[in-house]
């Protein structure tokens, strides 16, 4: 029996083994040609908005809206949970008195490891209880501080908006910002009563309404860089679909251009990296040199 296993070996390595050692190192090799080739991004860079701006910079009041109390800031621990510090929750008010929400935003980038945290799972998991998914509802929003950008890419005519804030400065919209869209869903309170939450993700400059969408536009495996931020909007109870909707679309509308410019600006990330694909870095990369000493520290995964 020895004898004849003996006759199967090649200088007492398997001939399965050899071989499938070999498959491996061609594999490999065709894999590095691939991503060399078709310039794939398998690791991704942390990138953040100019300055180093966290969203906490986010003023507390704007036309028609006022912060009520202070921000919430978070223990360590749910900090670790929710994956970033560079967040903001605070309550809103309408100025009329028309009505209130709970305001939140959250940062991520770079290697994301995390599943982004919305109200589904969330409110759910803390006790909630969901009543109804009512959908991606889109958003009318106020276009009255946007400026079409013509100064980009043939491909984002049309598609490309900036924000005129209260100093005079334009900042980038995400693309497309006339197709936002909420994902809308009604919770019951441990009351029973009911209230409606929202949210939606700007990703790589783009948006999507479901936490689904996020790593297929964050991980374009033509992209160097991943960031997303959260948006989310929760009502108070008794506040009526349509009411929230109208709050939603109202404070949205006012703070869009300041979320804008707590991001990078998605039309300089891809400007720089057509630049060095090209051969041609410039110094000015839209990465953020302050993140090399001593900034806010800012959500990149765990």
């Amino acid at each position: 029996m020895n004898r004849g296993m003996g006759r199967t070996r090649l200088g007492g390595i398997a001939p399965a083994y050899v071989v499938g050692i070999g498959v491996l190192l061609v594999a490999a090799v065709a894999f590095g040609t691939i991503v060399r080739v078709y310039g794939v991004m398998l690791t991704k860079e942390a990138v953040y908005a100019k300055d180093g701006r966290v969203l906490s910079a986010i003023p507390t009041q704007t036309a028609s809206w006022v912060r009520e109390g202070v921000d919430r800031k978070e223990n360590a621990e749910v900090e670790a949970t929710l994956g970033t510090t560079n967040y903001v929750s605070r309550f809103m008010r309408r100025k009329d008195g028309t009505g209130m929400l709970d305001f939140h935003a959250a940062y991520y980038t770079g290697s994301i490891d995390t599943v982004p945290h919305v109200p589904d799972r969330c409110f759910v998991g803390g006790g909630l209880q969901l009543g109804s998914v009512v959908g991606d509802v889109p958003v009318k929003l106020d276009q009255t501080n946007w400026r079409e950008a013509t100064d980009v890419p043939a491909a984002y005519l049309g598609k490309a908006w900036r924000y005129r804030l209260d100093n005079g400065s334009f900042v980038m919209l995400p693309k497309s910002p006339d197709t936002i869209q909420l994902r809308v869903m009604e919770f019951l309170d441990r009351d029973g009563k009911p209230f409606y939450s929202g949210y939606f993700f700007i990703a790589n400059g783009g948006h999507v309404s479901r936490a689904e969408g996020v790593r297929l536009l964050a991980f374009d495996l033509k992209t160097r860089y991943a960031f997303y931020c959260k948006v989310q909007f929760t009502s108070l109870p008794g506040t009526t679909k349509e009411q929230f909707i109208g709050l939603a679309e109202s404070l949205l509308s006012e703070v869009i251009g300041e979320i804008s410019l707590c991001l990078p600006d998605w039309q300089e990330l891809e400007a720089q990296q057509m630049r060095d694909a090209a051969g041609g870095a410039s110094p000015g990369s839209a990465r953020d040199s302050s993140r090399d000493s001593d900034g806010p520290s800012q959500g990149g995964g765990r």
